[in-house]
């Protein structure tokens, strides 16, 4: 188990993490912090407390953006697999009317 040291608002805060993600603590810290760095810049000074509530509704709320597009991707998706599904069964049907038309023209 390693312990990783990240800085958000000046403050020091150290996170137990498995040995193979001390480096995504340090970056996800990183990104805490920016978070932060910005929101103080916006809003002027607020306490540590309210400013990491803040901070993770930015967070949530940016995570929910990226929930509904994948969801609208995935339904753009569905739906293009669906026309691709309906295409194919078009083309195949076309397919045996010319292989009919074919072997009409065969037997005259």
């Amino acid at each position: 188990m390693a312990l990783v040291n990240i800085t958000v608002n000046g403050r020091v805060y150290d996170i137990a993490c498995d040995d193979s993600q001390v480096t995504r603590v340090q970056d996800l810290g990183r990104e805490v912090d920016a978070h932060a760095q910005h929101l103080l810049a916006t809003i002027g000074n607020v306490s540590d407390s309210r400013l990491l509530v803040m901070v993770g509704l930015l967070l949530a709320d940016e995570l929910t953006e990226v929930r509904e597009q994948l969801t609208r991707l995935g339904q753009e998706v569905t739906a293009a697999a669906e026309g691709d599904t309906g295409l194919a069964a078009a083309i195949e049907s076309l397919a045996q009317r010319i292989e009919g038309i074919a072997t009409r023209l065969e037997r005259a």
